[in-house]
């Protein structure tokens, strides 16, 4: 193979049917999966992040699920990148392709561009100065982000305390907003990166992606959500962590608690996630070097998977191109 590695990746909004179909482009490309998704990375949060079962993997070794604990104290977007690029790495020595897969946008960036994470190290005195400010007048470090830092603002929920301090004290360390160091998009020096990625993308219409959302929330319902969110409670494990503030588990850890009805939490699951969906469609459609398929416009997995593997082998320099 002429040149560097090639990265396969298959990305979209949750619910687009990725497991399903990079299964299938795996089958086709002889890959391996890693996942890049933020809740899949912990032990026992199978049903809420939709984690394939043994069944589901058809044989196809899959990486990056469950490798750590929900309440892993330092587990970052930077910790990510490092375990995966070790898989990568692991798939490529064996002769396989890596095939990347998942939603959640800072990992898949975190393979594809060369993102400076060492640019700022954490700061204990910062963090600490912040956490103060926001003690004495909630929603001041907030208002500084906004200031500082808009686009980062916007990205976060205003009770993300954990995030709003990181981005403040990333924009106080190097004099950049944190939306910077991965907004540019344009101005990537592909020389940087380990690895020359091929993207593809799933999309379909709205009303079918909201449609498909609503049903795979009541199918993990029936398929024991309640129970895991019971289990990781016993566990020990508090609403407080950042893998508790999760789509599902937030709102039932709620509904534990006694903050709200079961039928609440659902509806305000099925909510979120065609927020976060949203969010995550248009963080996708910044990046030109996607190629999208319309999920909606093929008639089988298999016509849709034949397609992304062609794109793959032929932009991996395999087949001829058109």
């Amino acid at each position: 193979m002429h040149g560097k590695q090639k990265l396969y990746l298959i990305v979209g909004p949750t619910a687009s049917g990725k497991t399903a179909v990079s299964i299938e482009v795996a089958k086709r490309l002889n890959a391996e999966i890693i996942s890049a998704d933020s809740i899949q990375v912990y032990c026992g949060m199978d049903i809420g992040s939709a984690k394939p079962t043994l069944e589901e993997r058809a044989g196809i070794p899959h990486h990056m699920l469950s490798v750590v604990d929900p309440d892993e104290p330092k587990f970052s977007v930077a910790r990510f990148r490092e375990l995966a690029i070790e898989c990568i790495e692991d798939v490529i020595a064996r002769g396989k392709r890596p095939l990347v897969v998942g939603g959640t946008g800072l990992y898949i960036n975190a393979l594809t561009y060369p993102l400076h994470f060492t640019g700022a190290p954490a700061d204990a005195a910062l963090r600490t100065k912040y956490a103060l400010l926001e003690a004495e007048n909630p929603g001041q470090a907030y208002a500084r982000l906004k200031e500082v830092d808009p686009a980062s603002a916007a990205r976060l929920h205003p009770n993300d305390k954990k995030r709003i301090i990181r981005a403040l004290e990333v924009f106080e360390l190097t004099g950049t907003p944190l939306s910077e160091s991965y907004a540019g998009f344009s101005l990537i020096d592909e020389s940087q990166l380990p690895y020359t990625p091929c993207l593809a993308g799933l999309t379909m219409p709205r009303e079918l992606l909201y449609a498909r959302i609503e049903q795979r929330v009541d199918q993990m319902m029936a398929q024991g959500l309640l129970e895991e969110v019971k289990m990781l409670c016993d566990a020990g494990y508090g609403a407080e962590l950042p893998a508790m503030q999760g789509l599902g588990y937030k709102q039932l850890v709620h509904f534990l608690e006694g903050n709200c009805t079961l039928s609440e939490a659902i509806e305000e699951i099925k909510r979120e996630t065609r927020r976060f969906a949203k969010r995550q469609i248009t963080w996708f459609k910044r990046d030109a070097r996607i190629q999208w398929y319309d999920v909606s416009t093929y008639g089988s997995l298999a016509t849709l998977a034949d397609g992304i593997a062609a794109q793959f082998l032929e932009e991996g320099g395999v087949s001829v191109g058109k």
